[in-house]
């Protein structure tokens, strides 16, 4: 008989009378990885929430290994087996990898933490999944994908009987998703009941035994893996049919951004162009350069040699306020980090480089801003469109569209946009409705995009155009009806490719991409 390790049933959540979560039910029984899938802003993350105790909910029940609550405080959810790890890990670099498996519980023997005895068995923890780090190493000079799972050896030594995963691979590179995925089928043969919270259906496919969808706070799909189409999970998700933005022929124009023989740490010779309207693609393995191209066109990084123009002005970017100001901007890959304050509001985020120009005698115009707001909130499709809320407070599909609304806003100012991997961590959903955005921004108004992914179908929904990057400079470029997901993945694979990169870009410490 297989046990129930989680069961949630009829769980409710309002926020200022939006309803977050209408009568949630999901269970997963022992062994099982369930995926749990939906719209940025669908529920996910406020379901999480009310599992971890952050969250009480308004009504309906949780059930963790027999135990029925209707509602957990934090230390009741670790108490009861439940274990979380988030997207943004909790594990302190300063510390050692026991240190941090055995934060907030270390063993003491005569008053003193016993540091052997949690080194043994932090080893065998580590074992059970499979890091390759040691007990003494310190978490800050890991690799992202061993503190992963550092995470989950501290779950284990908590005896979690349910792990969640929220977007578990966002920021790993394809060898550690590929371990990861190692993992989680070890970890569902030790009788786990795993929630998978993704936004990639590959990975559904290939790790999960369930899926339940939400939208809108509901659950509209649940059904086993196995036999499903992806088709059927796609318009689950989005709530209609999704297809790429159409491309349409248009006539030559000329290039809005040139880039000559462009170097930097780690990269170059560079050379580009991208015509006004035109949206194209930058496409390469984890560190082949992609992001230190965006980032030096944005002022981030210093260029050491070669010549950048917008229009017919010659640009010298050596600080992000430099690169604004000849109308290039950027929205970064690590939007909370590098794009967002949290804590302000979302209006006041979304409108951050228009409020002097919106402004009348020196004095904020609200009612102006409000009125801009609205109309970029409906742009870009915000949900929910509240002003006030604090940007932290929304999901992470949204928080990107407000950083991509605070330059659609100030279009008439950006001649050229660049981004950097423009829908990680979204969902299909919202990444079709930021495709749609980026198209209308370039077709209307003639802006020329330059965009990195890490993603080969990203790359051929939304490019007129891709350069292949590899060791820090651009080695091939595909269009028209070349430009197909398997040419990409060919290309970027390709031994003769690999041979073209430079020792010093791929091996360069300063210059390391991270999740990138």
């Amino acid at each position: 008989m297989t046990t129930t390790n989680l069961r949630i049933s009829g769980l409710t959540k309002s926020f200022g009378g939006v309803r977050a979560l209408d009568g949630v039910g999901l269970t997963v029984p022992a062994g099982q990885v369930h995926a749990l899938l939906g719209h940025n802003g669908a529920g996910k993350s406020t379901l999480i929430k009310c599992l971890g105790g952050a969250y009480p909910p308004d009504g309906g029940t949780i059930e963790v290994g027999g135990t029925t609550y209707t509602r957990l405080t934090p230390r009741e959810s670790i108490a009861s087996g439940v274990a979380i790890i988030f997207q943004t890990l909790s594990v302190v670099d300063a510390l050692t990898v026991a240190e941090n498996i055995f934060l907030g519980q270390e063993w003491t023997r005569h008053g003193r933490i016993d540091r052997r005895a949690q080194e043994e068995v932090a080893a065998g923890l580590l074992e059970r999944v499979a890091a390759k780090c040691s007990p003494r190493d310190r978490v800050g000079d890991l690799p992202m994908g061993q503190r992963q799972l550092v995470e989950i050896a501290k779950a284990l030594s908590r005896s979690a009987s349910v792990l969640v995963l929220d977007e578990p691979t966002a920021a790993l590179s394809g060898a550690e998703t590929d371990a990861l995925a190692e993992r989680v089928e070890d970890l569902r043969t030790q009788g786990l009941a795993i929630v998978y919270v993704t936004h990639l259906l590959g990975e559904v496919e290939r790790l999960a035994d369930a899926v339940t969808v939400l939208r809108d706070g509901r659950v509209v799909h649940h059904a086993t893996v196995a036999g499903r189409k992806r088709r059927d999970l796609v318009e689950a998700i989005a709530g209609r049919p999704t297809q790429a933005p159409r491309k349409s022929r248009r006539p030559p124009t000329p290039p809005r951004l040139v880039v000559e023989a462009l170097h930097g740490p780690g990269f170059g010779p560079v050379g580009l162009t991208v015509a006004a309207g035109e949206r194209v693609g930058l496409f390469g393995l984890i560190g082949s350069g992609r992001t230190r191209v965006l980032e030096t066109l944005y002022g981030r990084r210093r260029a050491t040699a070669g010549t950048v123009r917008v229009g017919d002005r010659t640009v010298t970017p050596a600080r992000p306020a430099d690169a604004l100001a000849a109308g290039i901007a950027l929205v970064p890959a690590d939007r909370r980090a590098q794009g967002l304050f949290p804590s302000m509001t979302a209006q006041d985020n979304a409108l951050l480089p228009s409020v002097r120009p919106l402004s009348r005698h020196g004095l904020r115009a609200l009612r102006t801003e409000r009125r801009v707001f609205g109309a970029l909130a409906t742009a870009v499709g915000l949900r929910p469109a509240r002003p006030r809320l604090p940007a932290g407070a929304f999901s992470g599909g949204n928080q990107q569209k407000l950083v991509l609304g605070r330059w659609i806003n100030e279009a008439r100012h950006v001649d050229v946009l660049l981004l950097d991997e423009p829908t990680q961590g979204v969902d299909v959903g919202a990444r079709q409705e930021i495709y749609r955005v980026v198209s209308a921004l370039a077709e209307e108004r003639g802006t020329a995009v330059l965009f990195a992914s890490s993603d080969p179908e990203e790359i051929v929904a939304l490019a007129d155009r891709c350069l292949i990057v590899a060791g820090g400079r651009i080695v091939g470029e595909l269009s028209g009806a070349e430009l197909t997901e398997q040419a990409l993945l060919s290309a970027v694979h390709d031994p003769l490719t690999a041979e073209q990169a430079p020792p010093s870009a791929v091996h360069d410490p300063l210059t390391a991409e991270g999740a990138a």
